[in-house]
C-alpha cells in the first residue's frame, strides 16, 4: 500500500542506517563497524583524571608525623579529610539566638508572653529544659525565676577523631561560650562540660563556670567569654557533654531573657 511503512525483519534495525546512507553499505552489514564509526566521530575518550591520595591531603594539612600523632587505622582518608576533624566547631546550631556579640543584645519586647524555645525550629540540635527556681515568697511575688537550660553532646568519633589520638596523644579540647550581662539578677549564667568516656557516665575531665555577682555591674548590657581548655586529660575519652544554663525571668512587664551565644566545642594539635 502506498505510503505505508515497510516491514523489517527482527534483528534488522541497522538497515535503517544503510537506507538513510546510500553510500555506506559497508556499515549496514555490521552494527560493529557503526559503533567504531561512532566512536571515531566523536575522538578518543579523555584519559581518567588521576585519583587524589587524601591521606598524603591529611597529612600535608596536619601535620600528623611531625607532631607525634598515631595515624588512624585503616580509615576512610577521604571521608576523614571531608570531617576536617580539627579546627572545627563541632557543636550544631551555635548561635541559635541569632545575635551579634559585637552589638549589644536587643531588647526582650514588652509585655512579652513566655515563650518555649523550640529545638525543631531555631534551637534545633540542642537538648532544652527549664528548671523553675523555688522562692521563698508568697505565689504572686514577682519576679519569677527559672533556668533555661541548654545541652549537646558531641561523638568525637564520628567527628572524625579517632581512638589512639584521643587517648594517646589527647589534643587540646577547647571549649568557648558568650552570655549576656542582663542584670536579671547576681547570677545569670553557669557553664557546665564534661568529657565523658564510652558509656556517655564515666568523666575523664569536667570543667564548671559560675557567673559572679561582681561581674554585673555597670549600666551596659555587655557580652562576657567563658573558655576552657582540656590539656593531658587521661585515657578514654569519646564524647563532650556542653550544658549552659540562662536565667529567664517573669515580671509583670513581660517575659525577660538572658541570652547566650557562639558556643563551641573544638579540637586543636599542639605545635
Amino acid at each position: 500500500m502506498s505510503g505505508s511503512p515497510s516491514k523489517k525483519a527482527p534483528g534488522s534495525c541497522h538497515l535503517f542506517v544503510a537506507e538513510a546512507c546510500p553510500g555506506a553499505p559497508c556499515l549496514a552489514s555490521c552494527p560493529t563497524r557503526i559503533m567504531a564509526a561512532l566512536r571515531q566521530e566523536s575522538g578518543p575518550s579523555p584519559a581518567p583524571e588521576p585519583q587524589p591520595n587524601w591521606r598524603e591531603r591529611f597529612e600535608a594539612r596536619w601535620e600528623l608525623r611531625r607532631r607525634g600523632v598515631p595515624p588512624p587505622k585503616d580509615p576512610d582518608w577521604g571521608a576523614l579529610y571531608a570531617l576536617k576533624p580539627f579546627q572545627r566547631n563541632l557543636l550544631q546550631n551555635p548561635n541559635p539566638e541569632g545575635v551579634n556579640i559585637s552589638e549589644p543584645a536587643p531588647s526582650c519586647p514588652p509585655n512579652a508572653p513566655r515563650m518555649p524555645l523550640d529545638p525543631q525550629g531555631p534551637f534545633k540540635g540542642w537538648q532544652i529544659s527549664t528548671k523553675p527556681l523555688s522562692v521563698e515568697k508568697e505565689a504572686d511575688a514577682w519576679p519569677r525565676y527559672s533556668w533555661s537550660v541548654k545541652q549537646q553532646e558531641v561523638d568525637l568519633l564520628a567527628e572524625g577523631l579517632w581512638e589512639d589520638l584521643l587517648d594517646v596523644y589527647q589534643p587540646d579540647i577547647t571549649v568557648m561560650d558568650w552570655y549576656e550581662n542582663s542584670k536579671l539578677a547576681p547570677c545569670v549564667y553557669e557553664l557546665h562540660v564534661r568529657l565523658l568516656g564510652s558509656d556517655r557516665v564515666t568523666a575523664i575531665g569536667e570543667f564548671h563556670y559560675v557567673a559572679h555577682e561582681g561581674e554585673q555591674g555597670g549600666a551596659d548590657k555587655n557580652w562576657y567569654h567563658v573558655s576552657h581548655v582540656f590539656k593531658r586529660y587521661g585515657p578514654g575519652a569519646r564524647f563532650v557533654h556542653f550544658l549552659h544554663k540562662t536565667k529567664d525571668a517573669e515580671t509583670p512587664s513581660g517575659f525577660l531573657r538572658t541570652r547566650a551565644t557562639d558556643s563551641s566545642v573544638s579540637v586543636q594539635l599542639r605545635d
